[in-house]
């Protein structure tokens, strides 16, 4: 087993590492606090979150409070899992 072996490649850009890393200790955020907090624009923080939905690590919930639409996102059981393994992955490679 090679030291890259966890590496996960869905975690693999800043913007996918950021949402994770908010979901990881925040039950759940709004689209809009996920873009304050990341800096992202609307179009690059959408198909991230897309990408993190395809593949199962986050469960995306639309709602409307009041009359305005509101996006929320939660981090997966199996998102919260690779996502661990991962940062444990990366811990080893830097470790070594």
């Amino acid at each position: 087993m090679s030291l890259i072996d966890n590496i996960n490649k869905a975690f693999d850009h800043r913007i996918r590492l950021g949402i994770m890393s908010i979901l990881m200790v925040n039950d759940y955020a709004d689209f809009n606090m996920l873009k304050e907090l990341l800096g992202a624009t609307d179009g690059n923080l959408a198909s991230h979150t897309k990408a993190l939905e395809k593949e199962a690590y986050i469960k995306v919930e639309k709602q409307f409070i009041g009359r305005k639409p509101n996006t929320r996102y939660s981090a997966t059981k199996l998102g919260k899992l690779e996502f661990k393994k991962h940062i444990s992955a990366l811990e080893k490679l830097i470790g070594n």
